[in-house]
């Protein structure tokens, strides 16, 4: 009997890549490839001295399979996403220590690709 919550992430994962996915292209040294992602976003609060901090992520969820090719995320991969005409290019991030990605949902399948924005063109 297949585990229902296994079936209920896979039912959900297939209808957000069906509508509300695009591609972006993924970048790590002179290597990329065009993947389909989901965004999304993580709030972090962090201390520093002393002082607590809200920062959000822009969060790219991407299959693992389709960045197979590089392995696990890292902190130098780049992005690069355009809406309207406009790139903007993304670099995986965490701040204060936490993990640049962790898996996205409990059948460890997606990334969920934490980041931050260095660039813009139109």
């Amino acid at each position: 009997m297949p585990d229902l919550l296994q079936t209920g992430a896979a039912w959900l994962h297939a209808r957000l890549s069906a509508t509300a996915s695009h591609p972006v292209t993924y970048r790590r040294g002179g290597q990329e490839v065009v993947v389909s992602a989901t965004v999304g976003r993580t709030p972090f609060r962090i201390i520093e001295d002393g002082v607590s901090l809200r920062v959000d992520t822009r969060d790219f969820l991407i299959d693992a399979t389709a960045l197979a090719i590089f392995g696990l995320p890292d902190r130098a991969d780049r992005i690069d996403e355009t809406i309207n005409g406009v790139t903007t290019t993304y670099e995986v991030y965490a701040p204060a220590g936490e993990p640049e990605w962790r898996w996205s949902g409990p059948d460890r399948t997606r990334f969920r690709i934490h980041t931050q924005r260095i660039s813009e063109q139109a």
